[in-house]
């Protein structure tokens, strides 16, 4: 949001520099905003002026609440009190959202300013003056009931569009064909606030002549659309508007809440929210800085960038360049328009007027952090056609992409860093001895090569406003990352050539660091909490600026961060999103927002009638209560045995053989002896924690009375225990002691009895003991307090205290 410090020193156009100028379309005041429309318009806008910093481009976002118009007024009815009061709600209520949301406007301003009426009305008289209105006479509908002409938004009716014909078509657009459409075309129309049908009634406004304007905007069209690279979508849509033939535009309304029109027979009138919300971006850069003109009438110095959904294209590829041509003035007009198509909601369509979908308070109320809503949605943009959110794939895209990909890449590589002198660097970051070099060690020389290629490529791709590319690109560089850190095995170089594995740790580092600079844009919290970790301050380093050499210093990853300097501390950055938490915020998401607050009632209702009926109200009673609970636990215990952790059969096993998984990547196949005649065959996902040859001839722990399962086409005849750490980004596997027998029982002192022959999947056996089995700070593998223990000792990690044990 903007700062005191913009407000002091605004920035203005820089000779010689790439000034951008960077809008997105207006959100409108009728309700909270919803996930579709913060990826359709405020948050890919604000990844795009957030590289355009981090390139050093002299650039400012501009935006702000539109809140004139017909939907503000309706909004009011509902809510019983006046439309300046709902835009001073909704417009806070937004204000935090995008806070929240880390969205980066240099101003965020409202429509209903002083400013907007003063710079609106003066388009409009350069427009009259120039003679590119006519007034004409208009049918429009008219409410009795209401006494009131209805305007656009304020009547509902059937879709007059052959093969659509939706019931709930509006007055201005038909929301599931997209139609623009006049109240007056709907079947059946009728009035919103009263239900009442509507009479047609004479009524004069002043219309835009867009026909006679038509050779200005074409050419307009035709060469800006080419330079500025339009999305293809903004070029159909656009196109079809020419090929259909432009027609006058209203650009008056019979409403209270607006610009008031000057002019002495309209001055009952206010201007058409068509017409008058894309002249908020200039007003709100008036209000940004009194120069605001260096930005809008600068046309050789200024690229205009604009952001929005696919229904607001007209809007602003016809009719307000169609404005802007129609004053005379040297206006900048909009070299590049980036839209996305619709993103859908399980089931259905996202709504703001409906109330369907996440909300921006929504995802704020959650436990999921903003970097992972940030990254979910743009990883999911809606660029070519419209994309589909579910809880599922949220879960997904976390879990493997954030979590197992790009967290375990950099949590692996500044642990390692930060491990005791012996271990790791203690903190310190190698320098690369004189007997190797990256041009002498294939892999980091293959690993720089590919990272230029990337580098080159995540720029074009920003540059042409491909963001889900961007974002693709610069995640595929993690993955390079990780691959690399596998392909070099550190972990034995350090024991076995330190000279190289300081070469490969400082390379790493170096990933690690551009990474951050390349997923800014993207999740900015994220790479505040990596500049932290790397002990860098995000103002000083934070740049990928051609005239800085940021780019060549990052094709060659191992001079990116000096020898010598001390990392933070090293923490996981992403957390596991579990399938009963998918499944809470399913439910609890269901639905519209009225359908929400219902649910929250009646559980609120049905917890206050459930503590009455808890009351008892005599002694007898609580002791039957008690004699009768006491049998029936009884009864249960001769039915069901007590679940300790004695009924699982944990056995010391050797793995005689481990291979990858013939039909999946992260799983290895491993034939491990635990004593019988024959070894069991064991699917374990653990290829991206633990390299193959580590897991050859290795004793392990193992739980023998599992029912198989079939992992991926192979039978799995038990399980490998390990421990993870809280993100699980770190697996290791429990370790028996060196000396322990191979097919012995794991025990536990101070728990008898016999394990089950084959533990009954649907009494949850294991899941309910596997809660308590942990690491604990002295590394020991533990079920509540008690060791894993062998006749050799007990059981333990490598590493990670506190770690989960399953």
């Amino acid at each position: 949001m903007t700062t005191k410090e913009n407000r002091k020193a605004p920035k203005l156009p820089v000779e010689g520099k790439r000034n951008i100028l960077i809008t997105s379309a207006l959100p409108y005041v009728n309700n909270v905003p919803h996930l579709g429309n913060i990826i359709g318009c405020v948050l890919s806008a604000d990844v795009f002026a957030r590289y355009c910093r981090l390139r050093g481009y002299n650039a400012i976002y501009i935006c702000g609440t539109d809140e004139y118009g017909t939907a503000t007024e309706t909004k009011a009815m509902e809510e019983n009190c006046s439309p300046k009061q709902i835009c001073d709600k909704y417009h806070a209520i937004h204000k935090e959202v995008y806070e929240w949301f880390n969205i980066s406007f240099d101003e965020f301003g409202r429509t209903s300013s002083p400013q907007q009426t003063e710079v609106c009305q003066a388009i409009f008289k350069r427009l009259y003056d120039n003679k590119w209105l006519s007034e004409n006479t208009m049918q429009q509908l008219y409410c009795d009931t209401c006494k009131r002409f209805l305007a656009d938004r304020l009547v509902e009716g059937d879709c007059p569009t052959p093969g659509c014909e939706y019931d709930s078509a509006r007055g201005d657009q038909c929301e599931k064909c997209g139609k623009l459409l006049n109240p007056t075309e709907l079947k059946n129309p009728r009035c919103k606030v009263c239900q009442k049908s509507p009479r047609i009634r004479d009524t004069d406004h002043l219309f835009l002549e867009l026909p006679l304007l038509k050779d200005q905007l074409e050419k307009y069209i035709n060469k800006m659309s080419v330079v500025g690279l339009w999305s293809q979508n903004a070029i159909q849509t656009t196109n079809s508007w020419l090929r259909e033939g432009l027609r006058p535009r209203c650009i008056t309304r019979d409403l209270k809440w607006g610009v008031p029109v000057p002019h002495e027979k309209y001055s009952d009138k206010v201007f058409y929210v068509w017409f008058d919300a894309p002249i908020g971006y200039v007003s709100i850069t008036s209000c940004y800085t009194p120069d605001w003109e260096k930005w809008w009438k600068n046309p050789e110095n200024v690229e205009l960038y604009q952001f929005m959904g696919k229904d607001n294209v007209p809007f602003h590829t016809v009719m307000f360049p169609s404005t802007q041509l129609g004053t005379g003035e040297n206006w900048t007009l909009m070299k590049t328009i980036s839209v996305t198509e619709y993103l859908n909601y399980e089931a259905g369509k996202f709504s703001k007027s409906k109330g369907i979908g996440v909300f921006g308070n929504d995802a704020k109320d959650t436990d999921i952090p903003v970097e992972v809503w940030r990254y979910y949605l743009l990883t999911n943009r809606p660029e070519v056609s419209d994309t589909l959110f579910t809880w599922p794939d949220l879960q997904s895209k976390l879990n493997s992409e954030l979590l197992n990909n790009l967290g375990n890449f950099i949590n692996r590589v500044l642990s390692f860093i930060a491990k005791p002198a012996g271990q790791g660097y203690d903190s310190t970051i190698p320098a690369i001895p004189d007997d190797v070099s990256e041009d002498s060690h294939e892999l980091t020389k293959k690993l720089a090569n590919e990272v230029s290629a990337y580098l080159e490529q995540y720029i074009e791709a920003m540059e042409k406003v491909k963001l889900k590319q961007g974002l693709k690109i610069a995640m595929s560089i993690s993955s390079e990352g990780n691959r690399y850190l596998q392909e070099a095995q550190f972990w034995r170089l350090y024991k076995e050539n330190q000279s190289l594995c300081s070469l490969v740790m400082k390379t790493a580092v170096g990933i690690v660091y551009l990474l951050a600079c390349l997923l800014e844009p993207f999740m900015p919290s994220f790479t505040l909490e990596v500049f932290k970790q790397l002990n860098l301050s995000a103002e000083t380093h934070l740049s990928l600026c051609d005239e800085k050499g940021d780019i060549d210093r990052a094709k060659r990853p191992w001079e990116i961060i000096s020898s010598g300097h001390r990392i933070g501390k090293p923490e996981p950055l992403f957390k596991e999103l579990k399938d009963d938490d998918v499944e809470t915020y399913r439910k609890k998401f269901a639905g519209s927002q009225a359908d929400r607050l219902l649910r929250a009632e009646a559980e609120a209702e049905k917890v206050a009638e459930q503590l009455k009926k808890t009351k008892v109200s005599d002694d007898s009673r609580k002791k039957k209560s008690s004699v009768k609970s006491s049998n029936e636990a009884k009864n249960k215990a001769v039915a069901e045995p007590e679940i300790t952790i004695t009924r699982l059969d944990i056995r010391v096993g050797l793995i005689k053989k481990a291979e990858k998984h013939p039909g999946a990547d992260f799983m290895y196949v491993e034939q491990i002896d635990v004593g019988e005649e024959q070894p069991r065959t064991v699917v374990s996902g653990l290829v991206k924690y633990i390299p193959l040859d580590e897991m050859q001839n290795r004793k392990v722990c193992v739980v023998c009375n599992l029912k198989p399962a079939a992992l991926k086409g192979i039978k799995s005849q038990a399980m490998v225990l390990a421990a993870s750490n809280d993100d699980h980004s770190k697996v290791e596997l429990v370790e028996p002691p060196a000396a322990a027998i191979v097919g012995e029982r794991v025990t536990f002192p101070g728990y008898e009895g016999n394990p089950d022959e084959l533990l009954n999947p649907k009494k949850k056996i294991f899941e309910t003991l596997q809660v308590d089995l942990h690491s604990n700070e002295e590394l020991v593998a533990c079920y509540k307090d008690v060791p894993l223990t062998t006749s050799a000792g007990v059981c333990k990690v490598s590493s990670i205290r506190g770690g989960s044990i399953k």
